[in-house]
């Protein structure tokens, strides 16, 4: 069928959006699978609360380089490319850490799978934001942070089923021979490796999906993006927005000084301080150290692994509720509203680790009291009350705004300089959370995000604007007035 059609494929679009969004997914289960592998490999290699935090964060640090190098290698090389490279880095990351011989060489591995992530990070939204007509726009790329909830789910499922299976068939593996110490006494390499088969179910599919239209143009390949935006928007449609795109692009200079000029400055602000506050907000946190939150608020081992796939099915249920509703209430109430409420929740949670009895269980050594059992609950419960505000406000919010807020030759070098932030936050918190609720206690860790959060709310009502219904080209000019 040719590609030149009077009406566009919502089907195609749909199917391409959802390759892509597979990188997302891969994001989610990446990051997410350390909670259950922390305190494995802690207790096997002997880890200090630094090491600890350093084994948690290592993946971050590849996250920073491959967020650094995306947008760069996105602009210069296209958006598809670079999605192939992140998959087999995926690929990679999860065989080398399902059999490293020691800690240094896990940490090799966790780096590797944290590149492709940084790369995926910047490059899937922007792919599907530069593919999406304005009025589905939102809910598209949010789908894309959807995935990502997906993804934190199978590792927490992945995980758990992982747990159950080796306890209740302790000989499947073939007694005590190197397969059973690898799946059952070693059960960490065991949940990484499982992240090999959605890698290479998303390295595949790539093959399927079709350069971005708007690199394109920006190539000079105008005939081959005219046919791509017909099959996703009309052939009428499509000529209208490959004139827009000519026009915004001959009045954009590609460079990065281009960010900092009048207008632009506002936009790199906004992007920037969405990644820092998403990260300070806590909620990585609860997906890496979740178990140990939960421990420290009295739960039992299996309940801490049950409460962790509780949260990511409200995460899930929530970011689904996000995704139906960002085109129609807009992005800034989702974000504000949300946010305050994620505020109180923080300081609420805070105030039961203070009040409840109960220190850090982080270090058992520290002598900390333990939680009454009605404090413990209300821990959880508010847990539950944040994960589902906070799914519903910035994290669908970030990967919808970040990229459709900057001009498209400048984009990949946008999203890049914001998912940095977002990354290098992200591992400054996960690296310094067990020393630092281990030194001030559990309830000062969560009174901080609750304090930041705060003002990100203030921020976000003061600075964010709406863009919900308008094409990229529009916000562009938005920006410029």
């Amino acid at each position: 069928m040719s590609d030149q059609r009077q009406e566009g494929s919502a089907f195609y679009l749909a199917g391409v959006c959802l390759v892509a969004s597979l990188g997302g997914l891969l994001f989610g289960f990446d990051t997410a699978v350390i909670s259950g592998t922390v305190e494995r490999v802690t207790v096997q290699f002997g880890l200090s609360d630094l090491q600890q935090g350093w084994f948690t964060s290592a993946a971050l640090v590849g996250c920073i380089v491959g967020a650094a190098v995306a947008g760069w290698l996105g602009d210069r090389f296209g958006r598809k490319p670079n999605l192939t490279i992140a998959a087999m880095l995926f690929f990679l990351s999860a065989l080398l850490s399902a059999i490293p011989p020691g800690f240094s060489a896990l940490i090799v591995a966790r780096i590797v799978g944290g590149v492709g992530v940084g790369m995926a990070s910047v490059l899937g939204p922007m792919y599907i934001s530069e593919l999406s007509p304005p009025k589905w726009r939102g809910r598209l790329v949010a789908f894309y942070q959807l995935s990502i909830v997906l993804g934190i789910l199978l590792a927490y499922l992945s995980n758990w089923m992982i747990v159950s299976y080796a306890q209740a068939h302790p000989g499947a593996f073939g007694g005590e021979g190197m397969m059973h110490r690898a799946l059952v006494t070693e059960l960490w390499r065991a949940m990484f490796g499982a992240e090999m088969l959605p890698a290479a179910l998303f390295f595949l599919l790539l093959f399927f999906i079709p350069e971005s239209p708007r690199w394109l143009i920006q190539d000079g390949q105008e005939e081959v993006a005219l046919k791509r935006l017909a099959r996703i928007s009309g052939t009428a449609v499509a000529q209208r927005e490959l004139e827009e795109i000519r026009q915004a692009g001959s009045h954009e200079q590609g460079s990065v000084a281009e960010l900092l000029q009048p207008g632009l400055r506002v936009a790199l602000l906004v992007g920037v301080m969405l990644s820092v506050f998403g990260q300070l907000s806590g909620v990585n946190i609860v997906v890496y150290y979740g178990p140990k939150i939960l421990a420290s608020a009295g739960f039992e081992e299996a309940a801490t692994l049950l409460g962790q796939v509780g949260f990511g099915l409200i995460n899930l249920i929530f970011t689904i509720l996000a995704l139906l509703l960002i085109d129609r209430l807009g992005r800034r109430p989702l974000l504000v509203g949300g946010m305050a409420v994620v505020t109180v929740t923080l300081a609420i949670i805070g105030g039961l680790f203070l009040f409840g009895g109960a220190e850090s269980a982080l270090a058992e050594d520290a002598g900390g009291a333990t939680m009454s059992p009605a404090a413990g609950i209300g821990v959880g419960i508010m847990i539950c009350v944040y994960m589902a505000a906070i799914a519903f406000s910035i994290c669908a919010v970030i990967w919808v705004l970040t990229p459709e807020i900057f001009p498209n030759r400048v984009r990949g070098r946008a999203v890049s300089i914001c998912t940095f932030a977002n990354w290098s936050t992200n591992a400054f918190s996960a690296f310094a959370f067990p020393w630092y609720v281990t030194t001030l206690g559990m309830h000062t860790g969560f009174f901080t995000s609750g304090f930041i959060c705060l003002i990100a709310t203030l921020f976000f009502f003061r600075y964010v604007p709406e863009t919900k219904g308008k094409s990229l080209e529009e916000i562009e000019r938005s920006w410029s007035r």
